[in-house]
């Protein structure tokens, strides 16, 4: 209210101060008088007021119709004027509502329709690095790899998209199995965008299956480095390359590397049993025994395995069964309530002809966790202590439907292995091999868990009469290894 009192009491006043202009103009004497080409005009004082203001709106006029013409000259010319923007702001507006609906397309799986907004929308904006990207991954959806590939190509020609371009074409690669080409290109993406998670995943698994350990330990790095990776995983998939470097240089038979390189994988994750069993050998090669015992023993304080138990025999092979039993309470008093530990006794009793100790080391095992081996060990005790063969087969029969106990386990994909392998042979996964019980039981054991795997020497003629007969009664069941 107080607002619209005010604008009128201005109105009014401006009015008020226009008439008295005019009537101060029109009581002045005087005025302007101008001659043009022997004509002489006098003009008033408000005449000459009106006159102004007529000529001061003429040339306004004049002026616009001039910076319209321009602007007219300006369009045709192709320049860019407020005509052009008005088209051009049209243009843009119609184009990202296609590139939203493409989006929308996109998100509920509808490929064909997602492609065809996209084409809109590129037809409006003339922006191949939002188009392409739709235009692309739709095409992945519909299966038109050709398309697909061909866009992802194009986005390789601008350094803003060149990265979403190798990324695409890599992934494809990978889905057709070349995974040589993908190799190269993921090297490409990372050298990119070196903080990209999936990328920096895609290249260790390509190069752990390329077995290109050293390149794939620089990867490792280059994720704890970025903060994609826990500092105590990084630490033991390190030890997995690690090991893994090793085993490839024990295939060039080069001693003194061979050592080192074990030795560090050990050190980056004592509890890895291939790392401490290469290690071992490592020193038990170099003459070191005392040493290799000490690697040992530790891990089978974090993990009992029957893989440090045959390690633990190397140290001196030549050694008797008496021999070995009393050396092998160091290892065995680690961990004495492990199922490990127990089978472990039990054998090295077996090896000493010590049935009734035997089974007093088992004590009720097979009971609690009957598995293929631990009801072999039971048979070989029965036959030690003049069971009959009836008693002998009945245990082995046992055998045929248990569990076969602990394996390499893949925790992605739960395929088996007989021996640790840094990459599952099945999935290509990557440091997820375990040893634990599988959920099923009919893999084939692995050598390093064949029963009485630490059965060493030459065996008498009563043993050999006594292994016949349970390799006959067990139909089927792995035969005992012999170190």
């Amino acid at each position: 209210m107080l607002w619209s009192l005010t604008k009128i009491l201005v109105f009014v006043a401006c009015v008020a101060a226009l008439a008295f202009g005019a009537v101060q103009l029109l009581e002045m004497e005087g005025g302007v008088q101008i001659t043009f080409n022997g004509v002489e005009r006098t003009f008033g004082p408000l005449q000459t007021a009106i006159a102004f203001a007529v000529l001061v709106a003429a040339l306004y006029i004049v002026l616009k119709v001039l910076g319209l013409i321009g602007a007219v000259l300006r369009f045709i010319n192709g320049d860019e004027t407020a005509l052009s923007r008005y088209f051009v702001r049209n243009r843009e507006r119609k184009g990202f509502d296609a590139l939203s609906e493409g989006m929308m397309a996109l998100a509920s799986g509808e490929g064909r329709l997602a492609m065809s907004k996209a084409s809109k929308a590129e037809r409006y904006l003339r922006k191949p690095e939002l188009t392409n990207l739709i235009t692309a991954q739709a095409a992945e959806m519909v299966g038109d790899t050709k398309k697909a590939d061909q866009v992802y190509k194009e986005l390789l020609q601008n350094d803003q998209t060149r990265f979403v371009g190798v990324r695409g074409i890599m992934r494809q690669k990978l889905a057709a199995g070349d995974t040589d080409t993908a190799l190269a290109l993921a090297e490409k993406a990372f050298a990119l965008k070196p903080k990209h998670e999936e990328t920096q995943d895609v290249l260790l698994r390509l190069q752990a299956q390329k077995e290109d350990w050293s390149g794939a330990r620089k990867t490792l790095t280059a994720k704890l480095k970025h903060g994609s990776l826990p500092r105590d995983v990084h630490k033991r998939r390190d030890a997995v390359l690690a090991l893994s470097e090793a085993k490839a240089i024990v295939a060039d038979d080069s001693t003194i590397e061979v050592k080192e390189a074990a030795i560090e994988a050990n050190r980056l994750s004592p509890d890895l049993i291939p790392a401490a069993v290469l290690a071992a050998d490592s020193y038990i090669a170099a003459g070191e025994g005392k040493y290799a015992a000490r690697v040992l023993k530790k891990a089978w304080g974090a993990h009992p395995h029957p893989d440090l138990a045959a390690a633990f025999a190397r140290i001196a092979p030549e050694e008797t069964p008496a021999e070995r039993l009393k050396r092998f309470k160091a290892l065995t008093r680690v961990a004495p309530d492990h199922a490990e530990t127990k089978m472990l006794l039990a054998e090295l009793h077996i090896a000493a002809e010590d049935f009734p100790a035997a089974r007093a080391a088992m004590g009720d095992l097979a009971e609690r966790n009957a598995t293929t081996r631990s009801l072999t060990i039971l048979a070989a005790i029965e036959r030690g202590q003049g069971a009959s063969d009836d008693v002998v087969r009945g245990w082995l029969t046992k055998t045929l439907t248990a569990p076969r106990g602990p394996q390499w386990v893949c925790e992605n994909c739960q395929n088996i292995h007989a021996e640790w392998a840094p990459t599952c042979s099945n999935c290509g996964a990557f440091d997820t091999l375990a040893w634990r019980t599988p959920t099923t039981s009919d893999a084939t054991m692995p050598s390093s868990t064949e029963m009485l795997p630490l059965l060493v020497g030459t065996p008498s003629a009563s043993d050999v009469d006594d292994a016949e007969v349970i390799d006959e009664a067990s139909t089927g069941v792995d035969a005992p290894e012999k170190y």
